[in-house]
């Protein structure tokens, strides 16, 4: 996730390139036989299908990034004056194509690395990582997660069938025969996790009093505002000085309002996980990498956003592409779970 944030703050082909190099490898190196580790090849998939798009639209639409290297001309479909800036066909020049190339590769980056993400972490051990107060919040993020890699486990498994049965698995209609026996898995799916979760007593709460629910309530939403207004202070010129002293006062506060709110809770941990010093190593890379791409984006906007007006030659610069191998770091530190 700490290398998908880095992917926002760069349009430098060469540096999404490493992203999604470094993200890769780390998967090819760790990843085991699970239903969420497979989900990686269809969110790369989806990445390349979200890029090319992008291009078509570019292509289709035109572009408002003004160019003077024409490589085709459509034919343009007149449309009515309340449609102005809107345009079918027409020129197509080189600077708006590489520019929607950039716009989405960048996109196409940030699905990457969730996928990543998808595919290493588990979301059990997610939720046993959560404080008490993000309990039930977490619970419904984690089956979020485990959506997508089911679903492309359950397309995997009927398209094998087809296959072995001598029937087609491809096209508009294979692809109709295989998407209504995985959306009636999906909702029996729901309805038997639905009943599993009123069985275990989810969103019981324990009676807590009305004070301690108040002070909860306003760290929490005092906690949340200054987080805001001191990000808010840091990305300004004017906010330098109060910036950082709202920041970690407002995360001071969020914390003791997480704090509190975990009393409500009635769950207990079994076999609580600890958080090691691989676990630090590797939320640290991915911090890193973004921290230092959203530094080098201050620091050196045009290198990580090279150009198109006029159109020129993206180069690689030195330390950031050094701090992009940083999230290469948990490849070599965390040793492989057995398959």
């Amino acid at each position: 996730m700490g290398l998908g944030s880095a992917a926002t703050r760069t349009a430098n082909p060469l540096l999404l390139a490493l992203l999604v190099s470094a993200s890769a490898y780390v998967v090819a190196t760790h990843r085991t036989a699970t239903p969420a580790a497979r989900s990686y090849t269809a969110f790369a998939k989806l990445a390349l299908a979200v890029l090319l798009i992008r291009l078509f639209f570019a292509v289709a639409l035109g572009s408002p990034i003004p160019g003077t290297h024409t490589l085709l001309t459509l034919p343009e479909v007149p449309l009515p004056h309340w449609a102005q800036g809107i345009r079918l066909g027409g020129r197509v020049t080189a600077e708006a194509l590489v520019f929607a190339a950039y716009d989405g590769l960048k996109l196409a980056t940030l699905l990457i690395c969730v996928g990543a993400a998808n595919a290493l972490a588990s979301p059990g051990r997610l939720l046993k990582s959560l404080p008490g107060a993000l309990y039930e919040t977490g619970v419904a993020v984690v089956v979020a997660l485990t959506f997508a890699p089911h679903l492309v486990a359950d397309v995997q498994r009927l398209r094998a069938a087809r296959r072995l049965r001598g029937r087609p698995d491809r096209g508009l209609r294979g692809l109709l025969q295989v998407g209504l026996p995985v959306l009636e898995g999906a909702l029996e799916r729901s309805v038997a996790l639905a009943a599993s979760m009123e069985a275990r007593g989810y969103g019981r709460s324990a009676e807590v009093p009305a004070r301690v629910r108040r002070t909860t309530a306003a760290l929490t939403l005092g906690g949340l505002l200054g987080v805001c207004a001191g990000t808010y202070g840091l990305l300004t010129a004017e906010g330098g000085s109060y910036g950082l002293p709202v920041l970690l006062a407002g995360v001071a506060a969020a914390l003791a309002g997480l704090k509190l709110g975990g009393r409500r809770s009635l769950r207990t941990r079994y076999r609580p996980d600890p958080w090691d010093a691989r676990a630090w190593l590797v939320a640290g890379s991915g911090a890193a990498v973004a921290a230092l791409l959203t530094l080098a984006s201050t620091r050196d906007p045009q290198a990580l956003h090279p150009g198109v007006v006029p159109l020129v030659a993206p180069t690689l610069p030195l330390w950031p592409a050094a701090a992009v191998l940083l999230g290469l770091l948990p490849a070599f530190a965390v040793p492989k779970e057995p398959s």
